[in-house]
């Protein structure tokens, strides 16, 4: 996300490594041979060519309209305030009309709305984050919108958890000092449904603090995998094993961080990886879609990160890294995670636009299921992606990416047969899309452009998105 202190959008692009990768999805294995190389390059078709909007909002294929849902500074809350500034990771739950969001607000400081410090809902008063729930219809029409949760600092991604609530990450290691009066860099949990369930915020330290970004839950373990957006050193992949005889459930977390030892229960541990005996340092040793690694896990020292932060209390030796961890997904029995980007100039072994990973728990491998290639031409409309952020799986197949790179700004669709294609293009500015999340009947794709702030339902002709001539190559 941008409030990354070098975001991705700000980095000067050194050696050329290619134009968009071949890229797979789903749970096909990986597309292999020069014929999927041609494939991929070749620009993709999806639902059809994105039409301008003459509005100058959203382009989008044939067919597909939109609804705006929230905007920033326009709509109210049910408080009376303005919907704030800068929506990000969005959980979506079945509703009893519709659908209920759940949507994180990347605020830090200087955002011109932030989500209201209402008595009750607050974590820390001097901070200005948090999330709000909408509860729209069945076509995606706003009938409620409040605030959540309140007082958390740069809440950026999360995820959802198998008993319907949603995990809220704060992207920060911000600690208490000035207008702060608590530590940050936490993971909070939200009751889409009961608000009640969400006074006196309970910050689920056993997570770690650190620059948190996504998570993903296992759906039968209730293990929990995390991701931190950092850099100098660059971040880390961390799993979470609950303690023995753990019941995941609405309030679980919440009461475990409420026990004695709530800070520090379970196990939290870091990701090393092997290609067979030798050591990874860096995800971005990895240039071929198909590669996989070995998985071990290390524990954190001092998880809430007193003295030192957690990444650096470790050495390259002992974990492996990757710049721009970013979105989490669980689908196909796995976590889906992001790395957005990756350069020489921030530590990173090659360079590369984007990389798509996904964990096995059941092999204990990570697999690169998708990169992009450095993005040469980033303002033009050429099917060259760059800077995949928040990630949903789509029910229609393979997987939708929120695209925060340079220039034009897309969301990206990438097919089970692996390839690219456009699904929105932000026609107003270059601002990042965040959120991408389906309703529960998969008719609606909720999506957000983060400034100046808009929550978009998007609807339309939805199936499997079209191969076109990639079918003629692999027939």
């Amino acid at each position: 996300m941008t409030s990354s202190p070098i975001s991705r959008r700000s980095m000067l692009r050194g050696g050329a490594a290619g134009a968009l990768g071949i890229v797979v999805a789903g749970n096909l294995d990986v597309i292999a041979g020069p014929a999927a190389a041609r494939a991929a390059a070749r620009p993709a078709v999806g639902y059809g060519e994105l039409v301008p909007d003459p509005a100058g909002l959203l382009a989008l294929p044939p067919g597909f309209s939109y609804t705006i849902v929230a905007q920033a500074g326009v709509t109210l809350l049910e408080s009376g305030q303005p919907t704030p500034s800068d929506a990000d990771g969005t959980g979506c739950f079945l509703g009893r009309e519709g659908s209920v969001l759940v949507n994180n607000h990347e605020i830090g400081g200087s955002e011109p709305f932030p989500v209201p410090a209402l008595a009750g809902l607050t974590y820390d008063p001097g901070a200005r984050g948090g999330t709000t729930t909408i509860e729209v219809d069945a076509q995606g029409r706003r009938l409620r919108e409040y605030v959540s949760v309140a007082g958390t600092h740069n809440n950026c991604a999360g995820g959802i958890t198998p008993w319907g609530t949603w995990l809220t990450c704060e992207e920060t290691e911000q600690k208490a000092g000035g207008r702060y009066l608590k530590d940050h860099g936490y993971t909070f949990e939200v009751d889409p449904h009961d608000r009640s369930a969400n006074l006196d915020p309970v910050p689920l330290k056993f997570l770690g603090r650190y620059a948190h970004e996504a998570v993903a839950v296992d759906p039968y373990t209730h293990a929990i995998y995390l991701t931190e957006d950092a850099g100098g050193p660059n971040g880390l992949y961390f799993r979470w094993t609950p303690p023995a005889g753990f019941r995941g459930g609405k309030g679980a977390l919440r009461a475990l961080a409420q026990r004695p030892d709530g800070d520090t229960v379970g196990s939290l541990q870091a990701m090393k990886c092997f290609r067979g005996s030798q050591h990874v340092a860096d995800l971005s040793e990895a240039t071929t879609p198909g590669t996989r690694y070995k998985v071990e896990w290390v524990d954190v020292p001092d998880r809430d990160a007193k003295t030192v932060s957690v990444r650096k209390q470790f050495t390259d030796e002992q974990v492996t890294r990757s710049r721009k961890l970013e979105g989490a997904w669980w689908a196909d029995g796995g976590a889906y995670f992001v790395a957005s980007f990756a350069r020489h100039s921030d530590g990173s072994v090659n360079e590369h636009d984007g990389q798509v990973w996904f964990y096995d728990p059941r092999t204990e491998t990570v697999t690169l299921k998708t990169i992009f290639g450095v993005n040469q031409n980033p303002d033009e409309e050429a099917g060259n992606y760059d800077g995949p952020d928040n990630i949903t799986v789509s029910p229609y197949g393979g997987v939708i990416l929120a695209e925060d790179g340079e220039g034009l700004s897309h969301l990206v669709g990438v097919t089970e047969q692996g390839k690219a294609y456009p699904l929105a293009r932000n026609e107003l500015n270059d601002s990042e899309f965040t959120g991408p999340t389906f309703s529960a009947d998969g008719k609606i794709l909720f999506a957000n452009i983060q400034s100046p702030g808009y929550v978009f339902a998007i609807t339309g002709p939805w199936g499997r998105p079209s191969n076109a001539d990639l079918a003629a190559d692999h027939s």
